[in-house]
C-alpha cells in the first residue's frame, strides 16, 4: 500500500500566495518523511487551493493562464508536484471559459468544474460548459491527454485529497489529507479469503490497522506548523499492475469478467465494507474505477464487457463516476453533455460525491487502439459512446432542484 498523494489545501484568498507557500512546503517535507519512516512509500505531494474564481484578480483567460503558470512554479519550487486549482462556479458562468487556457498553458495544474449547487441543484448551462471544455481540452494535445488534469463535478465537497477532485473550503486555515492507493490491499485479502463475511472483517482490519499508523505519522507535522488533518481517503486507488488492481479484486469475489451480470453486487459488496471502516475520512472512502489506471478494466474494456454504462450503474452503488474514460475524438460537447448530466443528476438523486473525467482522443473512433506512454495508464480501447445530443427542455438554461430519494416503508 502506497501514498497516492499528500494534498495540502489552503486559501490564497485568506493568507496571501507566497508566505505560507514556504511553510507548507516545509509541512508537507515533514509529513513526507513521517509517512516514510513508519514505512509508507509517497508518490506524489500535491497542494490544492480554495475555488479559483474566489481568489483570482481576473477570470479573462490569459490572466488566469498566466496566474497559474506563476502559481506551478511557486508550488514546484516548494516540493510539490501537482497543484489543483478548483472549481468553476456556476454562478461566475465565465470561469468555465478560462480552463482550457489554464491547462494549455501549465504542465502540472488540474482544475474542475462544477455542476451542481447546494440544494439538490443541477445547472444545465453548467453541464455544457463543462462538456465544451472537455472537447476543447482534446485538442491541446495530438493525444487528448490533457483532459487528465480536468473533471467535471457533480455533489463533491472540498477536502478530498485525490486531483482533479481536490479543492479547499473558502475561508478556511490549511489543512491537510491522504489519498491512499491501496487496491493491492483489497486483492490479496479477497484472493485468500474463505468467504465473503472473511474477506470483509480482514480488509477491514487491516485498513482500521493502516489508518491508526497513518494517522499517527501524521499528527506531528500537522501539531508543529498548525495544519488542519482533514483524513484519509481508501478509495481503493489502483496503479496499473496486475497486483494492484480493483477490478482484479472485484473479479475475485466471483465474477468471471467484470461488466457481466453480478459486476454491480461486487461493486457494492466492496463498497459496503469501506462504510464500516473506523478511521478519520475526507473525500470518497469509495471505490474508484479509472478505466486506463487499472489493467484489469483496461482489459475489460478492450474486451468490450465493460461498456461507460456499465460503469455509470456501478457508480450508483459506489465509486468515484466515471474515470479516465478513452472516447471517441469525435465526440461533440453536445454529447458529452448527456453524459454529464446523468452523472450530475444522479450524484444528487442519491446525494453522493461523482465525477466525470472523460478523454476523446483525436483521430479515434471506438475499438481503436489506445497508445499512451504513461506510468500511470494501462492502454484499453476507445469505448463507444451511445449517446445523442439533448434537446427540448433538457437543452435550455435552468437550474433543476433534484431531491434525494426518500424511503418509503
Amino acid at each position: 500500500m502506497n501514498i497516492r498523494s499528500i494534498t495540502t489545501f489552503y486559501d490564497p484568498a485568506l493568507v496571501g500566495t507566497i508566505p505560507p507557500l514556504d511553510v507548507l512546503g516545509q509541512f508537507a517535507a515533514a509529513a513526507k518523511g513521517a509517512l516514510q519512516q513508519q514505512g509508507y512509500p509517497v508518490q506524489s505531494l500535491r497542494l490544492a487551493t480554495s475555488p479559483f474564481p474566489g481568489w483570482a484578480a481576473s477570470l479573462a483567460s490569459d490572466d488566469m493562464a498566466a496566474l497559474a503558470v506563476d502559481l506551478e512554479k511557486l508550488a514546484a519550487v516548494r516540493g510539490f508536484n501537482y497543484l489543483s486549482l478548483g472549481p468553476a462556479d456556476p454562478n461566475r458562468p465565465v470561469s468555465y471559459l478560462a480552463i482550457p487556457s489554464i491547462l494549455a498553458a501549465a504542465e502540472s495544474v488540474f482544475a474542475t468544474g462544477l455542476m451542481t449547487a447546494g440544494g439538490g441543484r443541477v445547472s444545465l448551462p453548467a453541464v455544457r460548459a463543462c462538456a465544451e471544455i472537455i472537447t476543447q481540452a482534446a485538442k491541446i494535445s495530438p493525444d487528448g491527454f490533457t483532459n487528465l488534469r480536468f473533471a467535471a463535478l457533480g455533489n463533491v465537497p472540498s477536502g478530498s485529497p485525490f486531483l482533479p477532485s481536490a479543492y479547499h473550503s473558502a475561508g478556511a486555515p490549511p489543512a491537510v489529507a491522504l489519498a491512499v492507493e491501496s487496491a493491492d490491499l483489497a486483492l490479496e485479502v479477497f484472493k485468500q479469503a474463505t468467504s465473503l463475511e472473511s474477506a470483509r472483517r480482514v480488509l477491514l482490519n487491516q485498513l482500521e490497522e493502516h489508518a491508526i499508523h497513518l494517522q499517527k505519522a501524521m499528527a506531528a507535522p500537522c501539531q508543529q506548523f498548525g495544519v488542519r488533518f482533514l483524513g484519509l481517503d481508501y478509495s481503493l486507488a489502483p496503479y496499473p499492475s496486475e497486483t494492484c488492481s480493483s477490478g482484479a479484486a472485484l473479479e475475485s469475489l466471483g465474477l468471471s469478467r467484470l461488466g457481466l451480470f453480478g459486476t454491480l453486487a461486487a461493486a457494492a459488496f466492496l463498497a459496503d465494507t469501506l462504510d464500516r471502516g473506523n478511521w478519520v475520512r475526507s473525500g470518497f472512502n469509495g471505490l474508484m474505477l479509472p478505466v486506463m489506471e487499472d489493467s484489469t478494466l483496461a482489459v475489460r474494456a478492450a474486451e468490450g464487457s465493460l461498456t461507460v454504462r456499465d460503469l455509470l450503474m456501478v457508480s450508483a452503488v459506489c465509486g468515484t463516476g466515471l474515470d479516465t474514460i478513452p472516447l471517441p475524438g469525435e465526440a461533440t460537447a453536445a454529447q458529452l453533455a448527456a453524459v454529464l448530466l446523468d452523472v450530475a443528476v444522479m450524484s444528487q438523486r442519491l446525494d453522493k460525491p461523482l465525477t466525470a473525467r472523460l478523454m476523446p482522443i483525436p483521430g479515434k473512433t471506438a475499438g481503436d487502439r489506445t497508445d499512451f506512454e504513461f506510468e500511470f495508464f494501462a492502454n484499453s480501447r476507445v469505448m463507444a459512446l451511445n449517446a445523442e445530443p439533448l434537446s427540448g427542455l433538457f437543452a435550455g438554461d435552468e437550474i433543476i432542484d433534484f431531491h434525494p430519494r426518500a424511503r418509503n416503508i
